[in-house]
């Protein structure tokens, strides 16, 4: 003779999961107009004006720094300190001005879908 068993089916008397499927969303289409906002000319003009300042500021720290270091003929050496420093000045100034530049296309696009009214 065999036991029966004591334990709970948790799944529906249908025999299929517990638990009701759910259909996959679909994202709404985005309108044209918001697709890519970007940020003005002035905006992106003064950007890539500041990437360049930093890139010689950075080329003066680079050359002053592999001058004091190095003594004698070190033509080479002051040369990869200054492209060195001017790169790196660059580049730094370069990520801040593309995050500045996001965050003021972005913030123009969130206004814009606000109304005009709204602050």
């Amino acid at each position: 003779m065999r036991a029966r068993s004591t334990a709970v089916d948790v799944r529906s008397r249908a025999g299929g999961p517990y638990h009701r499927r759910i259909a996959d969303p679909t994202p709404d289409p985005l309108p044209p107009d918001a697709a890519a906002p970007l940020p003005s000319p002035l905006a992106r003009a003064v950007a890539a004006f500041l990437i360049v300042v930093a890139g010689l500021c950075g080329g003066l720290i680079g050359y002053a720094v592999t001058d004091l270091q190095c003594d004698g003929d070190c033509g080479l050496l002051i040369g990869i300190g200054t492209l060195l420093g001017a790169v790196i000045a660059a580049g730094g100034v370069a990520v801040v001005a593309v995050l500045a530049l996001r965050a003021m296309a972005e913030w123009d696009s969130v206004q814009e879908r606000r109304g005009p009214g709204a602050t």
